[in-house]
This record gives structure tokens, sequence and C-alpha cells, in this order.
């Protein structure tokens, strides 16, 4: 098992960004704007799908991990640290699903 984290991959994600757009696809997401990010994220999040209605198993793992990559970059555009979404999971975990939909 791999001790990869998404703290890991945020820091990757910040260091690619500071690059040059022509080195980096990070930074040319970056250098892109939040549109074409998002746009991108949207892409990711349809095959993702796709390959879980698939039941196809290979492409699902690798469609995730496309998609919590695309995810890492927005958030990053956004300058919002992935430690606010895991105080919201947290959060959001300390009760049930159905306890915290009903409170939204």
């Amino acid at each position: 098992m791999s001790d990869f984290t998404l703290s890991d991959l945020e820091t990757i994600v910040a260091t690619r960004a500071q690059a040059s757009p022509d080195e980096s696809w990070t930074a040319k997401l970056v250098a892109h704007g939040q549109a074409k990010a998002a746009k991108k994220l949207g892409e990711e999040a349809v095959e993702t799908v796709i390959a879980a209605i698939s039941n196809d198993r290979a492409n699902l793992v690798a469609e995730s991990a496309d998609l919590i990559y695309h995810l890492m970059v927005v958030l990053k555009i956004a300058d919002i640290p992935l430690q606010d979404v895991m105080d919201e999971l947290e959060r959001r975990t300390s009760q049930s699903g159905l306890q915290e939909k009903a409170s939204r």
C-alpha cells in the first residue's frame, strides 16, 4: 500500500502551478483560469461516472485519480486549502448522512 496522501498531491499541485505552462499541465490549467479547470473537472467527473456504470474497475481507478487531481487544481486556483475540505468532511461525518442532509 502506498504512503501517498492527498496532502502530498496538494503540495505537488502547488509546486507545479508555479512552473511554466509550457512545461506543466498543472501550470497550463492554472494559467487558463478557473473556468477551464472547472470544465476539465466536470469532464473527469462524467468519465468517472461512465466507468462506474460500466463496472470497469481499472478505468474507474484511473478516472478517479484524474478526478481527484483536477479537483485539487480547482481548489488551488480558488485558494482553498485541502484542510478546509477535510474539516468540512469531519464536520459532516460527526453525524449520520441523513441527519446532515436534513440540516441543510
